[in-house]
């Protein structure tokens, strides 16, 4: 069992919503569900946060997905996964996957029909989808010539990844429509989304707000890249020269990532934060618990996540300690963790949607090099707690100001815009401002829900190999 030290590093904070997809597939050749199975089963009986929950004479008979999943803890375990691929998974994981880079919203067309309608949220830079014209807001009816509704939404939308085509309608923000029907075909590539969106200084009422869109965790493009954070550095640096008296951090397109890029943010912005100070701690199953404490290269130090020491840190120029963040339904897992990092330190205001609720986490464990053995999986692991030992947000975060942010009526970035306006209107004590109101009612699902990594929180790059 003390193989599992060297790699323990690698533990994430995962969660999947698979409304919307499998990560796992059935294509698995006769003879070798045994050496798979035995594998997958000696894995989950060392390192699975319900180790002792794990059935005593499972079924290797059945497929590697379909065993991995008869080990799972009912209904604690909502979250882990197994994937036939494991370099998919590790690229997913990394924030690379193809895809013509838009994402969106599922809403009922009409309280009459079936039909489905998916508006973009935004629009990835540098993507097919930028190059082709679209916008956020534009409204999405088919797919592949095909009407998207209640019944076949599920089955349509797993033809994104490849080249297809959409009919749509621009949405005009300017009169709050949407415009005549077009039809576009739309390539797909490997895309390393950059999750530095958007930063800007909106200065009102003698306030000085800075405003970050960032839409994942990913130190870069790569597991060794530090290129994102550099960049988040830089609009802090910014954020500070500048002397911002309020900040409002933009999460409510983020499900997740890199732990090492949830530290860098959360150096950023906590007020008296340095090297010295508690981030988050971790909580394994017992066994492996008594492991780390007993074991000198470890010990206690390694179950904690310790804050950095950063020259552009901006927490001593908030007003009130406070800092804004504006979430969604999907704002998960590594978002989360950073919510509930910071709350020690200062006041965290949310401003959206109650956020998906996701405080354990997983390891990414595959067998590199191996012929017989593509499979790659993340089990639960771990849960997540702050400094002062919290971790009950499990039902989600519940905002201050809660708003279904329910359509996309206006750019990012735009004062008017509904998030950022409520942000705004706190900040400066103003009354209301125009705030463009959304009528598409509940979304049916997000297109976030696609994707593998969806709500993840992986503190190490490297990964789990056996």
């Amino acid at each position: 069992m003390k193989r599992i030290f060297p790699f323990l590093l690698s533990t994430a904070l995962v969660v999947v919503i698979g409304s919307l997809a499998s990560c796992s597939k059935d294509e698995v050749k006769p003879g070798e569900f045994d050496y798979v199975n035995s594998w997958i089963q000696d894995n989950m009986k060392e390192v699975y946060f319900w180790t002792d929950r794990i059935p005593a004479s499972p079924n290797k008979a059945l497929s590697p997905d379909k065993f991995f999943e008869s080990l799972l803890t009912k209904p604690d375990d909502r979250f882990s996964w197994i994937q036939d691929n494991y370099q998919e998974l590790l690229n997913s994981l990394q924030g690379v996957t193809k895809e013509a880079g838009y994402e969106f919203a599922l809403y009922r067309a009409s309280s009459t029909n079936n039909n489905v309608l998916a508006q973009i949220l935004y629009i990835k830079k540098g993507s097919p989808a930028e190059v082709a014209g679209l916008n956020r807001g534009d409204v999405i009816d088919q797919i592949n010539n095909t009407q998207i509704t209640i019944e076949n939404y599920q089955t349509l939308l797993q033809a994104i990844s490849e080249p297809h085509s959409i009919t749509y309608r621009p949405y005009n923000f300017s009169t709050n429509a949407v415009g005549a029907p077009k039809t576009l075909s739309l390539t797909t590539v490997e895309y390393a989304e950059n999750p530095n969106f958007l930063d800007k200084v909106i200065t009102l009422n003698n306030r000085k707000i800075g405003y970050y869109v960032y839409n994942l965790f990913s130190t870069g493009p790569t597991a060794t890249s530090t290129q994102y954070n550099d960049e988040m550095d830089a609009v802090f640096a910014r954020f500070k020269a500048a002397g911002i008296t309020d900040l409002v951090l933009d999460l409510r397109f983020n499900s997740g990532g890199a732990e090492t890029a949830t530290v860098n943010l959360a150096s950023l912005i906590g007020k008296g934060v340095d090297a010295s100070k508690v981030f988050a701690k971790r909580q394994y199953n017992s066994t492996l618990t008594a492991q780390i404490l007993n074991d000198p290269r470890y010990g206690s130090e390694f179950l904690l996540t310790r804050f950095k020491s950063k020259s552009q840190n901006v927490g001593s120029m908030l007003r009130n300690n406070r800092v804004y963040v504006l979430t969604g339904t999907r704002s998960a897992s590594a978002s989360e963790l950073l919510i509930n990092g910071l709350r020690p330190f200062m006041d965290v205001y949310l401003i959206g949607a109650t956020t998906a609720g996701k405080n354990v986490g997983s390891t990414t464990i595959y067998k590199a090099n191996d012929p017989k053995n593509k499979w790659g999986m993340q089990p639960i692991i771990v849960k997540s707690f702050n400094s002062l030992d919290q971790s009950d947000y499990g039902n989600g975060f519940t905002p201050n100001i809660v708003d279904a942010d329910n359509g996309a009526q206006l750019p990012l970035g735009d004062t008017g815009e509904k998030l950022l306006s409520l942000a705004i209107q706190n900040i400066t004590n103003s009354g209301r401002v125009a705030v463009a109101e959304g009528n598409w009612g509940v979304s049916l699902g997000h297109s976030y829900d696609l994707k593998c990594r969806n709500s993840n929180l992986i503190i190490e790059s490297n990964s789990f190999r056996d």
